[in-house]
């Protein structure tokens, strides 16, 4: 018969090492996510921000909406800015910016990429 104390005390090795695995992923899958929000950000058929926006690194971009820059200190609460760009109509009724979202031009997870992205900028 294995005593309990002993089980637990060996699985508390293999959980340190599952964290250390899923933390040193961290940092890969959050860039891997930056680069996915550019992507779609650029992307003329997709997020197509450029239309509208000048961003850094972005190649002819428009000048109807605010140059994106300094994103993260203008919107340091993360939740707003996702809410801007699923549905900036429900903030601002008389906003041009198409709502992402809740038009299905972006999903869920394409809109937390994106964000990702602009709060690099």
């Amino acid at each position: 018969m294995t005593n309990i104390s002993s089980r637990k005390t060996g699985l508390i090795p293999a959980m340190v090492l599952a964290l250390s695995i899923v933390a040193a992923a961290g940092p890969a899958l959050a860039q891997s996510a930056v680069a996915e929000g550019q992507k779609l950000a650029f992307d003329r058929s997709k997020g197509n921000c450029l239309t509208c926006h000048a961003i850094k690194g972005g190649e002819y971009p428009g000048t109807l909406g605010p140059e994106l820059v300094d994103i993260k200190s203008k919107y340091p609460n993360r939740d707003e800015l996702v809410a801007i760009v699923y549905d900036e109509t429900k903030r601002n009724p008389l906003t041009v910016m198409p709502p992402f979202g809740r038009n299905r031009i972006l999903t869920d997870k394409e809109i937390s990429a994106v964000v990702d992205f602009l709060q690099t900028l």
